[in-house]
């Protein structure tokens, strides 16, 4: 997972909101909607991978993805979570 010295650095790129790490079963939900073709970026792109995690942001609406282990802080490539069921 994410180093704990990194992740309180890390903050939204947008609204400069802290993140934390997205709970197991929000990114289950997530990873169902990926094999459904169901789930798009911000910026429009499918998500066309399983996710290994997310930064969750403080207001729950927006998560960053974690793929092969690695933060995606670009806000075109984040994920509207009113999206989910």
């Amino acid at each position: 997972m994410i180093d704990q010295k990194l992740l309180e650095i890390l903050v939204c790129p947008e609204t400069h909101q802290p993140l934390r790490p997205a709970p197991p079963e929000l990114i289950e939900r997530l990873n169902q909607a990926v094999a459904a073709n169901r789930l798009t970026m911000r910026g429009g792109q499918a998500v066309e991978r399983r996710l290994d995690g997310g930064l969750l942001r403080a207001d729950e609406k927006v998560l960053y993805p974690i793929i092969d282990g690695i933060p995606v802080m670009l806000a075109d490539e984040s994920i509207a979570l009113e999206q989910l069921p």
